[in-house]
């Protein structure tokens, strides 16, 4: 195979990164190995427990339930799945806000369930009175994010909480992104802060583990047995996971990379983060752009498009939000000296587009 794959040096849209080394080498070590069958792999069983219960340690959850899964999008809808079938109601309806990911999109026609969009605020944050405004007996699961995809936003969790109790629905928080940098600031975002019942938090982006590990983590084992199906050929005897086959690489990378990091590695990672995100805020700013305050490290800039594309002509991988700004996440594999380099083919694009043309161009 010819083929290698791309290097992260000018990524810079993605909130996947580089896996740590000790990840990486745990990843080849349990490649073959299936967590599905927990009774035939008691090894990568026995790692899986043990990243479960440190996934609770981060979102303050003292005796927590859940898989590693696929990612995001599969924890997300299990999520819904729980809550629709825990629901009274043959109509059960989701509430999130437009900062929602769009895999609950997948999950409501999945699913079946309706999926409710309500605005976000001022500050693209969830709107309360919004999800207030469109709550009734018939929701089964509020959705808040604990580190919005385009913003870096930390929706107001446990308001949203309270809103869920009022109408005996479930709350779930995707921190698939924010979960790994929210530890070290001071939101209120996890089980230990409001009546959350499940999360989604994802090792494989900046939990530096290899792709794919995801997370799905449950206030309760219970919560898990409404996914349960009988798995009469396998040594277990049943299975609450949404794919089949997993392989127990993701399991062991992000043990690895959880047991080499936290918590000292991960705060160290989310003030370089940071600090780069502010950087880079304030260079954008200094050069006449409209940026978005990054809150948590990721930059959101009022950049043309024209010059969107000029900078994709040059090979950054970067994306636009859906009011279309440019979009930058700080990744651990983002570096100052990436963000200056940057930079410079921005200034050195606008300084070609305001050179005036001559009759002889």
């Amino acid at each position: 195979m010819q083929i290698e794959p791309q290097a992260f040096d000018r990524v810079l849209s993605s909130m996947c990164t580089e896996p740590h080394p000790v990840a990486r080498e745990a990843a080849k070590r349990f490649l073959a190995t299936n967590p599905g069958d927990p009774g035939t792999y008691p090894a990568v069983t026995a790692l899986e427990d043990e990243a479960i219960a440190m996934l609770g340690e981060l979102t303050g959850l003292e005796d927590p339930s859940g898989y590693i899964a696929s990612g995001g999008t599969e924890a997300n809808i299990q999520a819904v799945r729980i809550a629709r079938d825990r629901a009274e109601t043959r109509t059960p309806n989701v509430v999130m806000p437009e900062s929602g990911h769009f895999s609950f999109q997948k999950a409501a026609d999945v699913l079946g369930v309706d999926l409710r969009i309500v605005p976000t605020d001022e500050t693209y944050r969830a709107d309360l009175e919004a999800v207030r405004s469109c709550v009734d007996r018939e929701t089964a699961l509020i959705v808040g994010v604990a580190g919005t995809t385009e913003y870096g936003r930390v929706d107001p969790i446990p308001a949203l909480g309270e809103l869920a109790a009022s109408v005996d629905a479930m709350l779930h928080v995707d921190a698939a992104w924010g979960g790994f940098v929210l530890p070290f600031t001071d939101y209120e975002w996890h089980f230990g802060h409001a009546a959350v019942d499940t999360m989604t938090i994802d090792p494989h982006k900046m939990g530096q583990a290899a792709v794919p590990a995801g997370g799905l983590l449950a206030r309760s084992a219970d919560l898990l047995d409404e996914l349960a199906v009988d798995t009469p050929y396998l040594e277990s005897t049943s299975q609450a996971t949404l794919t089949g086959t997993r392989s127990g690489a993701g399991v062991a990378s992000a043990v690895a990379a959880m047991e080499t990091l936290w918590p000292d590695g991960y705060r160290d990672q989310y003030v370089r983060a940071q600090h780069n995100a502010e950087w880079l805020a304030d260079a954008l700013e200094k050069r006449g752009y409209d940026v978005v305050e990054p809150t948590l490290p990721l930059v959101a800039a009022d950049v043309p498009q024209s010059t969107f594309d000029a900078l994709r002509a040059k090979r950054w991988r970067i994306s636009r939000t859906a009011t279309g700004e440019l979009r930058v996440v700080c990744m651990p594999h983002v570096t100052r000296e990436m963000l200056a380099s940057f930079i410079a083919d921005l200034d050195r694009l606008e300084m070609r587009a305001s050179v005036p043309m001559t009759s002889d161009d």
